[in-house]
């Protein structure tokens, strides 16, 4: 079974930009989908962006259209999130997962703090 770990988060202003990636402990090319996805407490887990085969260039949620940009190397095993014009609506957790979303493919997580 794939193992994914994410990484790239901290605490940035409002306004800066993060890269997060999502490095794959084995192959990611079979996944059709992959994706990238947000909670804050109290509140479910909610899709930020995925990419899929079908759409490469990669479906957004309405709140980062414009601001983020998902991306994926199969050859590295890589998924990463280019996050651009941060807001504090931003803050959250941020975890990658096969698209559409699979419960063992869940990792630790990166948090992400963006300061006003």
């Amino acid at each position: 079974q794939v193992r994914l770990v994410e990484s790239g988060g901290g605490l940035v202003q409002a306004g800066g930009s993060l890269r997060l990636s999502c490095t794959a402990f084995g192959s990611i090319f079979r996944f059709r989908g992959m994706g990238w996805f947000r909670q804050t407490p109290g509140k479910p887990r909610e899709l930020v962006a995925s990419i899929t085969v079908d759409d490469p260039r990669g479906n957004y949620a309405d709140s980062v259209k414009g601001r983020f940009t998902i991306s994926r190397d199969n050859a590295k095993n890589t998924v990463l999130l280019q996050m651009n014009s941060l807001k504090a609506e931003d803050t959250a957790v941020y975890y990658c997962n096969i698209y559409p979303p699979a419960d063992n493919y869940w990792g630790q997580g990166t948090q992400v703090t963006v300061s006003s």
